[in-house]
């Protein structure tokens, strides 16, 4: 399944890491983020691929150039739940709808699954984002936000 949005956002799905990661890392640990890292050595160690039930990695482009990348995996706190993992938006590419459109393709794979859904909503541009797409603040560990079905 691949979404175009209209907008030149394209978001596939991905089952390896893309050409030219490093462009994420760079970035991403420019800015503090450490989420390109860990999914970078996850990916390498095996312990998280994107693979299990519910679970899915998407790749933003626009013009071909990689913009965002974000998924979908079991929750590690109640495996009964799915968890949002390892969104990032190179700066170039953010306030164009990129990580909206990673988000609702991953949601949007998610909804036959009929599973919770959690993040943890790192920094204050996430905690603005994350609400505008339906997810609200929640108590619970490692956790500051649940998908809000229906809204």
């Amino acid at each position: 399944m691949v979404s175009d949005s209209g907008n030149g956002v394209v978001v596939r799905r991905i089952i390896e890491l893309p050409d030219h990661f490093d462009q994420f890392l760079v970035e991403a640990d420019a800015e503090g983020f450490d989420t390109m890292s860990a999914l970078q050595n996850e990916w390498f160690d095996g312990s998280n691929r994107f693979e299990r039930s519910g679970e899915i990695l998407a790749l933003a482009t626009i013009h071909d150039e990689i913009a965002g990348i974000g998924g979908i995996t079991q929750d590690f706190v109640d495996s009964s739940w799915l968890r949002m993992r390892r969104f990032y938006v190179r700066p170039a590419y953010r306030r164009r709808g990129v990580g909206r459109q990673i988000a609702l393709y991953v949601l949007e794979h998610a909804k036959p699954f009929d599973r919770q859904i959690a993040l943890y909503a790192d920094g204050p541009e996430a905690e603005v984002f994350w609400p505008t797409l339906g997810f609200g603040p929640i108590e619970r560990e490692n956790t500051t936000h649940v998908f809000r079905r229906g809204i």
